[in-house]
C-alpha cells in the first residue's frame, strides 16, 4: 500500500499525462485542419472551394467556442470554477487562434456561400491578423493565470479573452 502523498503524486502525474495527451490530440486535429488550408487556397474561391473554406473556418470557430464556453460559464457563475478546465481550454485557444487568418486566406466575398464574415476581413487583413494575434496573447495570459489556480486573476484573464473575441467580432462578423 502506498502512502497518501505517493497516491496524490501519482494522481497529479496521471492528470498531467492526460492533459498532455489531449493537447497532442488537439494539435494533431489543428494540423489536419491547417493541412486543408493550402488545398482550399489552391482552389478557386467560388463554388465548392469557397464552401470548403467557409466550412473549415467555421469548424475552427466551433472548437474555439466549445472551449471558451467552459470558462465563460464560470465567469457568469453558471458552473463552478475549475482552474484545470480553464487552463486546458485556454491552451487550446492559444493553439487555434493563429489558424484564424489562415482559414480566411481564400477570399469568399464573391462566392454564393452563407457566412457571417464581413468584407473588411479581406480589405484589412493586417488588422484582422493583429486581432487574431491579440486573442492568442490573451489566451496565453489566461493559461498562465489558470496555472496559478487563483480564481480572481484567472477570471480577469478570461475577461480579456472575451474582449479580444469581441474586438474582432465587432469589426469583422455579422450577428
Amino acid at each position: 500500500m502506498r502512502p497518501a502523498a505517493d497516491e496524490r503524486s501519482k494522481g497529479a502525474e496521471d492528470m498531467r499525462s492526460g492533459v498532455k495527451v489531449n493537447v497532442v490530440k488537439l494539435g494533431l486535429v489543428a494540423l489536419g485542419m491547417l493541412a486543408t488550408v493550402p488545398a482550399i487556397q489552391a482552389q478557386e474561391a467560388s463554388g465548392d472551394g469557397a464552401q470548403k473554406a467557409v466550412e473549415t473556418r467555421q469548424a475552427v470557430f466551433k472548437v474555439m467556442n466549445f472551449n471558451s464556453e467552459q470558462f465563460f460559464l464560470m465567469m457568469k457563475n453558471k458552473t463552478p470554477f475549475d482552474a484545470k478546465v480553464v487552463q486546458q481550454a485556454a491552451t487550446r485557444l492559444e493553439m487555434l487562434a493563429p489558424m484564424i487568418p489562415d482559414t480566411f486566406a481564400p477570399d469568399t466575398r464573391k462566392a454564393n456561400v452563407k457566412t457571417k464574415a464581413r468584407d473588411g476581413i479581406w480589405t484589412n487583413m493586417a488588422d484582422f491578423k493583429a486581432k487574431s494575434d491579440e486573442l492568442a496573447r490573451a489566451a496565453a495570459a489566461l493559461t498562465a493565470a489558470a496555472k496559478t489556480g487563483e480564481k480572481g486573476a484567472t477570471l480577469k484573464a478570461a475577461g480579456a479573452v472575451g474582449k479580444a473575441c469581441s474586438g474582432c467580432h465587432d469589426n469583422y462578423r455579422d450577428s
